[in-house]
């Protein structure tokens, strides 16, 4: 028999600087979810500009920032790929991550990222903020 295995998943947030004042937040919580069990990560954003692009990381603890997924305010609603998916709800600015069939290799700190035109960029670059962890035991 195996024996179950426990997800944490503490919500890590990760915003671009930019002229115009913009938010990413995520819930600091942990959850926790057996192992194959669906994992729910929120994000929610503001930003005042119409066209920008939302972004899902996960680092893993060598360390590495591996990209997941992207989502633009203009484009495709809720891209897919392998067992990540994501719900975009633009009038309510928000962004959920699913990792369907969690596994212990989804163990990982997970950001949310938004992400307005380069031309209004700073020179900032990326602002890592309180997170998300997602941990199997």
């Amino acid at each position: 028999m195996l024996l179950s295995s426990l997800l944490k998943v503490v919500v890590a947030s990760l915003c671009l600087g930019s002229i115009v004042a913009q938010k990413v937040t995520q819930d600091p919580q942990p959850i926790l979810v057996q192992e194959k069990e669906a994992v729910t990560l929120d994000c929610t954003y503001d930003t005042s500009d119409s066209s920008y692009s939302l972004f899902w990381y996960k680092q893993p603890s060598s360390g590495a920032m591996i990209f997941l997924l992207s989502q633009d305010s203009y484009g495709k609603q809720n891209a897919s790929e392998g067992r990540y998916s994501l719900n975009f709800q633009k009038a309510s600015k928000s962004i959920t991550l699913v990792i369907s069939a969690s596994q212990l290799e989804d163990s990982a700190v997970y950001f949310c990222a938004l992400r307005e035109p380069t031309v209004r960029r700073t020179e900032e670059g990326l602002v890592p903020k309180p997170g998300a962890l997602l941990h199997l035991l």
